[in-house]
């Protein structure tokens, strides 16, 4: 009787979870199959090739800026936890509630070339006013957050005593880091990068505010679709799809492969 009453919970659950998604496969499967039949005219669009391309490039480029600087924050922030400490991710949450707009409206007032810390940008060739680098400070801005939050959950999840260990026994920290934190921390930092990659990827308020030009797919995406329709979105939508979709399981295969 009791397992019974289990499995009608269980039930209960799955059935609940199932209608979730539905909810979530089923515009993908239609955008798919309704778009799927113009795939070769993207193939043939060199403007929507050149978007599609430009979106991973930024994209990459931007997850590998956050790594490199938010890894050790993750790793600071997970090691020393004290009020300063809850006070800078409370900060760092802050882009993850903003609507994507306004996120844009931020960077672009901070970092123009015209303010005093994006003029000394510019000198080093970081101008973002309708620039590739615009695009990726939009990107880095929205999807910085959840890198750093999943990274430091990870280190989170390594017991202090063997890092304690490996210093007892001559370990520098950086060489702890290294050898002991980090390897175990390692399936986070893959999902940290592909959550913050797909974020990036699919940014197109902030992009708009801060670098309309060069477009990506994003934006051309809806450029088109205001100005010409469903249809003339439809398969730049089912190809941006399908792209991502083959990138992030590719990723998340390569990544998969180096952790063991």
């Amino acid at each position: 009787m009791k397992g019974l009453k289990l499995n009608k919970g269980y039930y209960i659950f799955s059935t609940l979870g199932s209608i979730l998604i539905l909810f979530l496969l089923i515009p993908v499967a239609i955008c798919l199959a309704l778009g799927g039949a113009a795939l070769g005219d993207v193939v043939q669009d060199k403007e929507a090739l050149d978007a599609i391309y430009l979106s991973f490039h930024a994209g990459f480029v931007s997850g590998i800026l956050i790594a490199i600087f938010g890894t050790p924050l993750a790793y600071v922030l997970s090691r020393h936890k004290n009020s300063f400490s809850q006070i800078v991710v409370s900060s760092l949450e802050i882009p993850l509630a903003l609507p994507h707009s306004v996120a844009g409206i931020m960077v672009l007032l901070a970092y123009n070339s015209r303010a005093p810390i994006g003029s000394l940008l510019s000198r080093i060739g970081l101008t973002i006013e309708d620039n590739y680098w615009g695009i990726v400070f939009a990107m880095m801005f929205v999807s910085a957050p959840i890198f750093v939050t999943t990274v430091r959950a990870g280190f989170d999840s390594v017991d202090v005593e063997l890092e304690n260990v490996a210093r007892t026994l001559g370990a520098s920290l950086l060489k702890v880091f290294f050898k002991v934190s980090f390897p175990l921390a390692f399936r986070h930092f893959v999902a940290g990068f592909v959550l913050s990659l797909a974020r990036a990827i699919s940014e197109v308020g902030a992009i708009i505010i801060v670098a309309y030009y060069p477009k990506v797919a994003a934006t051309l995406v809806i450029e088109r679709f205001l100005g010409y329709g469903l249809d003339a979105a439809l398969s730049l939508s089912a190809a941006l799809a399908l792209i991502s979709l083959a990138v992030f399981a590719s990723l998340r295969l390569i990544l998969k492969e180096a952790e063991q």
